[in-house]
């Protein structure tokens, strides 16, 4: 638990970084690249990109804390499985964004595009694995809450 926690905390913290970096090259018009696709609403997609990131890391230290606690198998913690599948898609939009506005640089070599855009259905993919990992909770939170009743009406009998 505590190596995973020291890896979200480097992430996160290092997400802020960069997103204070990209803001600042935003705000004063100082751009170190001058290259032929849009760097502005490049970096904007890539500031929203490490929120959707920190969405996510924040929902897994959040999850994280309730396995700790024992108290993951909960109503509760759906709200985080559920911000990470928002984070996860977001981050899947994002990316179908980048690829549409790297598309027309990419002409002559459609493939780019095309891998670009078999990226962001992965990334959809991971979404639908969350989801999937979401109902395996519900059946589990069902059957724990079945299991503690059952256990009350036998403390009753006994």
């Amino acid at each position: 638990m505590r190596a995973l926690r020291v890896v979200l905390a480097v992430v996160f913290a290092g997400t802020v970084f960069v997103q204070a970096l990209m803001v600042w090259v935003l705000v004063s018009g100082s751009d170190p690249e001058a290259g032929s696709l849009p760097l502005t609403p490049l970096r904007v997609i890539t500031i929203l990109g490490m929120v959707a990131g920190q969405v996510a890391l924040v929902s897994v230290w959040r999850l994280v804390t309730m396995v700790r606690r024992d108290t993951v198998f909960s109503h509760a913690a759906f709200r985080y499985v559920d911000a990470v599948i928002g984070a996860i898609v977001a981050a899947a939009l994002l990316w179908f964004t980048v690829t549409a506005i790297n598309a027309p640089d990419q002409r002559d070599d459609p493939g780019v595009t095309v891998i670009m855009g078999g990226i962001g259905l992965a990334i959809l993919g991971v979404a639908l694995i969350v989801l999937v990992l979401r109902m395996l909770l519900a059946q589990a939170v069902a059957r724990d809450v079945e299991a503690r009743r059952m256990r009350a009406e036998l403390d009753e009998v006994i």
